[in-house]
């Protein structure tokens, strides 16, 4: 970014602040001054946020190719470079506004090894913020999987009684997603320069750009797209989680602390749909448009939007009921983003933000009753609206946020959604009309149970409703709420030319009728692919 003649490698800064702010306290900090600990991780994930603003207002609405680019030699010998771009906006300003809400919430929520906590804390706010900036695939994959090892040890350490069994079981899961994933990576790499198999290398330089290796990718004969098409596909939905690779996400979310929860749900989780739109789309068009791939990816989507409702119903812990709500509402993403045109794409994108900021504030709020309670289970509550109408309040409005009552943002991503996958297929539309059914009940039923009716449990007659900190945490997430709701026109120009981009590689093609079967389909210009990876 040029900023009056000078060159200020604003991502890079973004990036990089928490990564100094967790040094700083590492090797500057005692570990019995835990005040001061907390005031500096405050101070750095604010500054950080501060920082980051700028990219909102000088990315440039309309404007083709790369933005904010940074770029190095790192591995000269391997082609590996270290490049960043800001095509990621809204997640990467979504990560540093978690970053606050995250160090903010765990004031009163962590009492042991606090310096550790916060340390790891700033630690993954680097690495989320460097995965959704790469522009080269080895750094994009370094960020990836170091990714997992903060997230870890707070669930592990800092986590609820089956701490341990969930920590370890994410990590097992989304690594081996992650190996896969680098297969497919090395795949790219030698069809590009040496070939393997049965299939002869193209001779060109080494390199792990995104840009180039997107092109590549997309002139691969169509049997090998798809092999590496679902290389990628296990990592990244492994991520999101998509049924049926989705069992992982209860546990970790139910033992996670709240941090390590609204974490979780509001960016982590996104990573693997940021995966298929910034990946998948662009780089295996012929293989998404090969009609049992894409039947495929639409059928696990449509099951887990239903089945993650279904679910959901009958659970009875708040915090693994919000859980499974995730597997619903992230299938609709995946739903919107292989409708494979404008609406669902650009809804789809949307939903992730919309997700992360209601979902998250879910998490945050159970999080505050759990301090005061010390359970979660549905049945010890009832009544709390008459002794915490603040804290029912903010509850009922993410809630409704979340179930996609129009005015707020759910809404938007929701209809966004369906109608692109009503241009689509009618009955995709319908059958993921009823996860949105399922999920007014649910949350409806959730909070009839836990507001509603008298105090029938004496521990709940003396709790105090929110704090001015706590109410502080959550003010931000119901602005952007209602800021999307009513008026999501910005959110849509970023992601315009994007997704213009995508859809032309992709979704500007049509599967032939079955009458058309025959006739062979018009040829792809090779240019669109390279495109496609351009906001």
């Amino acid at each position: 970014m040029h900023l009056m003649g000078i060159w200020i490698p604003i991502l890079s800064i973004v990036t990089y602040i928490p990564l100094a702010g967790a040094l700083a306290v590492v090797f500057f900090v005692p570990k019995e001054r835990t005040g001061a600990i907390q005031a500096i991780s405050t101070v750095i994930v604010l500054v950080d946020f501060v920082v980051s603003l700028p990219l909102w207002f000088l990315f440039e609405r309309g404007r083709e190719g790369y933005q904010f680019v940074e770029k190095l030699s790192w591995i000269p010998s391997l082609g590996v470079d270290y490049h960043f771009d800001g095509i990621s906006l809204l997640l990467i300003l979504l990560t540093t506004l978690i970053g606050i809400i995250a160090v903010a919430c765990s004031y009163t929520a962590i009492s042991t090894r606090q310096k550790e906590y916060y340390v790891l804390l700033l630690l993954l706010q680097t690495f989320m913020i460097g995965t959704f900036c790469s522009l080269d695939l080895f750094l994009f994959y370094v960020f990836w999987e170091v990714m997992l090892v903060p997230m870890y040890f707070l669930i592990g350490v800092w986590g609820s009684d089956r701490r341990l069994y969930a920590a370890i079981k994410f990590f097992l899961y989304t690594l081996a997603g992650s190996v896969l994933m680098l297969l497919g990576i090395i795949a790219l790499y030698f069809y590009n320069t040496t070939g393997f198999h049965s299939y002869k290398g193209l001779g060109q330089p080494p390199t792990f750009s995104i840009e180039k290796l997107t092109a590549v990718a997309a002139g691969m004969p169509a049997e090998l797209q798809i092999w590496l098409f679902f290389a990628f596909f296990f990592g990244f939905a492994i991520k999101v989680p998509m049924f049926p690779f989705h069992t992982w996400l209860p546990d970790a979310h139910t033992e996670a602390p709240t941090a390590g929860s609204v974490i979780l749900a509001a960016i982590l989780l996104k990573m693997g749909t940021y995966g298929f739109v910034r990946f998948s789309l662009p780089m295996f068009p012929d293989a998404i448009n090969t009609g049992w791939v894409l039947a495929v990816v639409i059928t696990l989507s449509i099951v887990g939007i239903v089945y993650g409702a279904m679910v959901t119903l009958v659970q009875k812990d708040m915090k693994r009921l919000i859980a499974y709500s995730s597997v619903s509402h992230l299938g609709f993403v995946m739903l919107g983003v292989f409708a494979l045109n404008m609406a669902g794409l650009q809804g789809g994108i949307l939903q992730m933000v919309n997700h992360g900021i209601s979902t998250g504030a879910l998490f945050l709020l159970v999080g505050m009753i759990y301090e005061r309670r010390h359970t979660r289970m549905i049945s010890e509550y009832g009544g709390l609206a008459r002794q915490m109408p603040i804290y029912a309040t903010y509850f009922l409005i993410m809630a409704l946020s979340s179930m996609g009552l129009p005015i707020l943002n759910g809404f938007i991503g929701e209809f966004t959604i369906l109608q692109g996958a009503f241009a689509k297929n009618f009955w995709w539309a319908f059958s993921a009309a009823t996860g949105i059914v399922l999920g007014a009940a649910y949350l409806l039923w959730l909070y009839q149970r836990v507001f509603f009716g008298e105090i029938t449990n004496p521990a709940n007659a003396t709790l105090p409703d929110l704090t001015a900190r706590e109410q502080l945490t959550l003010v931000p997430l119901v602005v952007l709420a209602l800021w999307i709701g009513l008026y999501p026109k910005p959110m849509f120009d970023v992601l315009r030319v994007p997704s213009e981009k995508i859809v032309a590689a992709v979704g500007g093609r049509t599967l032939p009728s079955p009458a058309l079967a025959r006739k062979p389909a018009p040829e792809r210009d090779p240019s669109l692919a390279v495109e496609a990876s351009r906001p």
